[in-house]
């Protein structure tokens, strides 16, 4: 293949970008937590105005080594922690003015034709779709939970209508030969009765796999929650979403903390509770055909952001009573 191509094919977009730094306005300085570096595309950005400061996280150790090029450029304004992004709670930020958190919860190109990490159903070998910093892998997952559990795992995560069939020919399959990744696509494609043509069939359970892998809901629970506790008063909260599920939890979390019924009731009991956050657009924003053209996954992107109403931190909120049903889902990898 043509190396101009190759070049173009690997090329990093970050999604939605023009809308985030509009939204997040880094013209006017502060600092800003990036909780998905990944390839640095919107650290790049903001550090390109004056007086901001950017601290990155990534779970992937791999995103260091970009992560030390814009060190050697921007040393006093640029840092890069190898945490969870649930984690961030736990940076000392006392005497920062944090005016932006971000995440962009997709996947980079790089990552996902890494072999090593077994993201794509094209990828040949074992099992693994581990970000980093995990406990289990997904060949641990196929090899071991029960069919039941898979079913639930499939359903929940995946959406995949027809888990129950999936998970009872894995189990199956598994009494003779281990599972890996090309065993795995052939038992789905065999098992599935209906097929989409726009869509691989192991699509959606191997998004499944890679959510319990990577703990991705109670990640984001968190993240949502310790990013909301960081935020100075008139900081904003960016996320990009990729699948119905990652929304649905953040269409939730920004709904339920920006109306007055909201169960955040930091003011005492006498006053009327006013929201902790403004939401300043009910539909979520998505990108440009133009956006689309250039960079195709961004297809199903969409960005929901609020803006914190006060410096007050221990608010509460019902958000881990209200997806308690997916924690309980993906806690069944704990007994690996």
């Amino acid at each position: 293949m043509d190396a101009t191509i190759v070049s173009e094919v690997q090329k990093h977009y970050p999604v939605l970008l023009k809308e985030i730094i509009s939204i997040i306005s880094p013209q006017y300085g502060g600092t800003f937590i990036d909780c998905t570096f990944g390839q640095g595309g919107y650290s790049k950005k903001i550090l390109e105005f004056e007086n901001t400061k950017v601290i990155a996280l990534d779970r992937d150790i791999e995103s260091e080594v970009k992560a030390n090029l814009l060190k050697d450029k921007f040393e006093e304004r640029f840092f890069f922690k190898n945490i969870k992004f649930s984690q961030l709670n736990n940076l000392k930020l006392k005497n920062e003015n944090v005016k932006g958190v971000i995440f962009d919860l997709g996947y980079s190109y790089t990552q996902v034709k890494d072999p090593k990490k077994g993201l794509s159903f094209q990828s040949q070998g074992s099992l693994n779709m581990q970000m980093g910093l995990n406990n289990y892998s997904a060949e641990d997952v196929i090899n071991n939970l029960d069919e039941k559990e898979l079913d639930k795992i499939f359903k929940f995560f995946g959406e995949e209508k027809e888990s129950k069939f999936i998970a009872r020919n894995i189990v199956k399959e598994r009494l003779i030969n281990k599972i890996d990744t090309q065993t795995l696509v052939e038992i789905i494609e065999k098992t599935k009765r209906k097929k989409n043509f726009k869509v691989h069939s192991a699509t959606k359970v191997f998004q499944a796999l890679r959510i319990l892998v990577n703990k991705e809901i109670s990640e984001l629970i968190f993240g949502l929650i310790n990013a909301t506790k960081v935020l100075k008063k008139d900081g904003v909260l960016a996320v990009v979403t990729f699948h119905s599920l990652e929304d649905k939890i953040v269409k939730y979390f920004f709904k339920s903390l920006s109306e007055k019924k909201s169960i955040s009731r930091y003011a005492p009991i006498t006053e009327q509770a006013e929201p902790l956050l403004k939401l300043n657009e009910k539909k979520a924003i998505v990108p440009s055909n133009k956006e689309i053209k250039e960079n195709l996954p961004s297809r199903s992107a969409k960005l929901r952001y609020v803006i914190k109403k006060t410096d007050f931190y221990n608010f509460k909120t019902d958000i881990l009573d209200q997806f308690n049903y997916l924690i309980e889902i993906e806690n069944f990898g704990d007994k690996l």
